[in-house]
Order: structure tokens, then sequence, then C-alpha cells
């Protein structure tokens, strides 16, 4: 069911579409996805919350420092309220605390469980979520030299 799945990409919402990342408390949108969101409404300063067609899940305190998972649960609890709120809308959530925030994906997807039916994750987070998440190795392979 795909409908049901975040797009790898998304380059443009709908009316009805939620564009949901990661932020920092601070609202400095300067890079990855929190940056992308500008161009749906998301404003700086705003470091938590609906705006536009988008929605902050701070992952990040300041753009350097990490927020605790907890901090970051408490977030996602309060986010998933919001959605319960508007079945009518679609919240497109991407890898959250994936990226700049540096957690793992098994670390940030349980706290989703609870996710309502108009919440589409990303497929590594449904992954996670089914048990089918493996791990990237420790250390990559050499890459094989062709003479």
């Amino acid at each position: 069911m795909t409908d049901h799945i975040t797009p790898a990409r998304i380059t443009s919402l709908a009316r009805n579409e939620i564009f949901v990342f990661g932020s920092n408390l601070q609202g400095i949108h300067g890079a990855g996805a929190a940056k992308q969101a500008l161009r749906w409404g998301a404003v700086l300063g705003q470091g938590e919350g609906l705006r536009g067609n988008t929605y902050a899940i701070p992952t990040k305190v300041t753009p350097w420092q990490q927020r605790s998972l907890e901090d970051i649960q408490d977030s996602v609890w309060s986010f998933l309220d919001v959605a319960n709120g508007f079945p009518c809308l679609k919240f497109l959530v991407t890898e959250i605390g994936c990226g700049l925030a540096g957690y793992m994906p098994p670390q940030i997807a349980p706290m989703f469980m609870e996710a309502t039916a108009n919440v589409r994750l990303p497929q590594l987070f449904l992954d996670v979520l089914a048990g089918k998440y493996q791990s990237p190795p420790e250390k990559w392979p050499e890459a094989e030299v062709i003479p």
C-alpha cells in the first residue's frame, strides 16, 4: 500500500498534505528537510508545530545540539494529537531525527507506532515497525579496484 508511505522525494504538496520535518527548537531552518519546508509555509523562529502546509518536530535544541529521545517522543506525541484532530489532512512524515540530528531509524520509528491512518511514514520507518529493518554495515566493503 504505497498510498500510506511518504514518498522518498517530495517536490510538491496537495492542498490537504502537510510536510512533517525535523527541526530545531530555535526554528533555524537552514538545512535538510527544514530548509525545504520553508517552501510550504514553515517560518524562521518557529521550531515546533503546524504552520502553512508544514509541521515541525524538533529533533535538535539548536542546529548543533541534539535533543534527547525522551523530548523528541514528547514532540511526536504532540504531533500525533494534532494529526488525530485533522483527519481530512494527510501528514507526510520525513525521516525526522535520522539525518542531521544523528539518530538511527530504530530509535525514532517506534515513536510513531500510534500514528493514525492520515499519517504517512517513510519506508524506512515502516520497515523498522514491521521488523524488516537492516542496519547499514559498520564498515562499507572496500571498493574493488579495476586496473
